[in-house]
């Protein structure tokens, strides 16, 4: 199968679904299928990229939201290059990442004008305690009504979308963590304190509020407690004033956003890793804590109660006095010596979650939905007019969406678009054999062969040739890697 991810969080930027992305496309890619994945770009990472394995990545210039890494929902400014870009890659089925993500959202939508199935995958929850998450999960529900299948990473989230679409197959597969990367290490304990770690953004709906109110609290159980706090975001200044209040600097130290590869580095400081979530689907950092041997304390909201075995993991209410309750058993164990060996606590994490299992059953979910039939237009006409007012909208975006198809099928008809090789060292040996392609030595390719393709435009700067960072290394085999310890990534 020839496979797309689309979403505007991949690497550079790090986080869960960057990570889910890039471990499930490797993986996939050793099961024998070509993945290409379609972001935005970061910087001046524009262009094409390839990546160990071969893996393929269109970053596409448009504009962001200032601060927030996700393009602006102008739909149809994207249909041109998403459209050459199905095309020309044979792509069999399209797989859209995260609720959050106006450009998965967009290549799943035009996919659909181009006869070609969606799955789409649900990494988080929605709250409902303001007037722009209710609006927001309104015009998701709206935006999935044609898509294929919807794979949820807990079966709290399953739960939350089968209430909205009760006809679309709904598939759990759980994230996994790279257990080659997340490894403890105890020596680099400080046997003289209790370290808690916080690894977070720091936002409302990661409960920060509720960690400023418990940290000083904490803080009175046991004078060798010190917190180490990774991450940022607009509510670390309630951190901070609550250090400042309670004289805690010489017990609390902020690192601020950290890379992925320095995460581990931070976690095997640690003894208890403490998660404050108000609501969240399923959370990766408590597994890589736990595969790091830390014992986690954590809310329990949402998915959260699925992810780790009890013995690894102190779930309370979300409060602070539920969150001083776990924070007080965990001190306990840890003094009684109750808590699971950290390499005991890998092993077990390292059992139950695996990106090759998490490939394996996303293969069987995409071999399903290739064999359904296309949507007709008059189809998804049908279940937008039942959908009320955006129903309406959604409908006219269908028509318009169509329009703009056959007027690019008349400008550009499909069997002018150059169709890409398997892989894009074939593409170099290829173009190197026809002399159709000039590859300079800072692996940058000339204008006439961009024109020839159609993609001027997308790969004007980019970079396709061994020149490239990302050509330098390609994984032998599916390894639980991530692309932020590999050399040539920094």
């Amino acid at each position: 199968m020839h496979i797309c991810m689309a979403s505007d969080f991949f690497y550079p930027n790090t986080g869960g679904v960057e990570a889910h992305i890039w471990q499930l496309g490797q993986c996939l890619v050793q099961l024998g299928h070509k993945v290409i994945v379609i972001t935005h770009a970061y910087g001046d990472r524009i262009g094409v990229r390839f990546m160990p394995n071969s893996l393929k990545v269109y970053y596409l210039p448009y504009l962001l939201y200032p601060k927030q890494n996700i393009k602006w929902p102008f739909v149809f400014n994207t249909f041109a290059d998403i459209r050459k870009i199905l095309i020309s890659e044979q792509i069999d089925i399209v797989h859209g990442h995260s609720a959050f993500s106006p450009m998965a959202h967009e290549v799943m939508f035009h996919a659909k004008a181009l006869a070609i199935n969606t799955v789409f995958t649900d990494h988080s929850l929605f709250g409902f305690n303001d007037i722009g998450s209710m609006i927001h999960s309104s015009i998701v529900k709206q935006s999935l009504l044609q898509c294929n299948h919807i794979v949820c990473v807990s079966h709290v989230g399953k739960q939350n979308k089968a209430l909205q679409h009760e006809k679309i197959p709904i598939t759990v597969i759980p994230n996994a963590v790279d257990t080659l990367v997340f490894t403890p290490d105890p020596s680099k304990r400080d046997p003289n304190k209790i370290t808690i770690i916080v690894n977070s953004r720091l936002v409302y709906r990661k409960g920060v509020d509720l960690l400023a109110a418990v940290l000083p609290e904490i803080c009175n159980l046991n004078p060798k407690v010190q917190f180490i706090i990774a991450g940022d975001g607009p509510k670390r200044i309630l951190l901070e004033q609550a250090v400042e209040y309670y004289d805690l600097h010489d017990r609390v130290n902020f690192l601020g956003s950290i890379p992925h590869d320095q995460v581990r580095d931070v976690l095997v400081r640690g003894d208890i890793f403490l998660n404050t979530s108000l609501i969240e689907a399923f959370c990766m950092a408590i597994v890589e804590a736990a595969s790091c041997g830390l014992q986690v304390v954590s809310t329990n909201v949402g998915g959260l109660p699925e992810v780790l075995p009890s013995n690894l993991i102190k779930l309370t209410e979300p409060s602070v006095d539920g969150l001083l309750k776990g924070v007080k058993l965990a001190l306990e164990d840890l003094e009684t010596n109750k808590f699971v060996p950290p390499m005991d606590a890998h092993k077990i994490i390292e059992k139950n979650y695996s990106w090759r299992d998490v490939a394996r059953r996303t293969e069987r979910v995409y071999k399903s939905v290739i064999q359904e039939p296309v949507l007709t237009i008059e189809d998804r006409f049908g279940r937008y007019l039942k959908s009320g007012f955006l129903g309406c909208l959604f409908f006219a975006l269908i028509l318009i969406d169509h329009l703009l198809l056959s007027i690019h099928d008349w400008l550009q008809p499909r069997e002018r678009i150059d169709i890409c090789p398997t892989s894009h060292h074939d593409k170099l040996e290829e173009n190197s054999a026809n002399g159709n392609e000039k590859v300079k030595t800072n692996g940058t390719t000339s204008n006439n062969h961009d024109k020839r393709n159609g993609f001027l435009k997308i790969v004007r700067n980019g970079h396709y040739a061994n020149g490239d960072q990302e050509s330098h290394f390609l994984a032998s085999n599916c390894k639980d890697q991530s692309p932020f310890k590999m050399n040539g990534y920094h």
